[in-house]
């Protein structure tokens, strides 16, 4: 009935937790990403199905493992997320009983170094998790990626816990690599990098997070989250600045010598 999926990149600390969480499922994929340390040894010693594949981005990667899949239905999760038993038995009883439901949000507490967030947009975090196979797909976003579904969709109750912030420089690699994909899909899309968007879009985000959205009342994590989410923003624009530069530094290289 239910085929869980858990995509991977060297998640040896985390693996076998994020496995132990979707025990419920009737089947338990991991699609790695070629990982350097023990996540695939760890999964395959638990009896998981575990597939290699070339990471290239996140859509493309799911979307893969999506089509491996024997059940109708998909759960999706991170190595870094946990399900609690009462949302075991909620996804459970979901999918038994959908109705005309063919997709269903899951809502997200976020954890800051063991401790959970409750401000600074985390707490309205969520994210369709849960999806019939033959009805929804990744939109094909280098990040940030979202299922795209053929009918109605739900939301459950009972929230997946996320422990995305590990330490200091988990996240900010982490950051890094979300900055480099949306700086390439900016890329794609013509957009341009000016030096108003580099000073005016990591303020703006900072104000998001820690006034608007309230991340001041989290305190001390609220605003190094704030502050590193301000500094991913900055990041992209100037690694899309760097890739125009690439860009151009191509074209003359390619230009035929006169």
């Amino acid at each position: 009935m239910i085929t869980a999926i858990i995509p991977t990149l060297n998640e040896e600390n985390f693996i076998s937790e994020a496995i132990r969480t979707v025990s419920f499922a009737d089947e338990i994929m991991v699609i790695d990403s070629f990982s350097s340390d023990k996540t695939v040894e760890i999964a395959r010693d638990l009896g998981v199905n575990t597939i290699r594949r070339k990471f290239d981005d996140f859509s493309n990667q799911k979307n893969f493992a999506i089509r491996q899949a024997s059940h109708e239905w998909i759960l999706v999760i991170d190595a870094d997320e946990r399900v609690s038993d009462q949302l075991a038995d909620e996804i459970v009883r979901s999918v038994e009983n959908p109705g005309d439901k063919v997709a269903y949000f899951l809502y997200r507490n976020f954890y800051f170094k063991d401790k959970r967030v409750r401000y600074g947009g985390w707490q309205t975090d969520k994210a369709i998790r849960l999806f019939k196979k033959g009805s929804g797909r990744y939109n094909g976003k280098l990040v940030h990626e979202t299922i795209d579904t053929d009918g109605p969709v739900g939301f459950l109750k009972n929230r997946l816990d996320h422990y995305s912030y590990r330490s200091d420089e988990q996240y900010s690699k982490k950051l890094e690599m979300y900055a480099r994909l949306q700086a390439e899909e900016l890329f794609r899309k013509n957009q341009k990098s000016r030096f108003w968007l580099l000073m005016a879009k990591p303020a703006f985000r900072f104000f998001v997070h820690y006034i608007i959205r309230m991340g001041i009342l989290d305190g001390k994590a609220g605003y190094e989250l704030a502050r590193a989410h301000a500094l991913g923003v900055w990041k992209r624009y100037r690694y899309l600045g760097e890739r125009y530069a690439q860009s151009k530094d191509a074209d003359v290289y390619m230009k035929p010598k006169l």
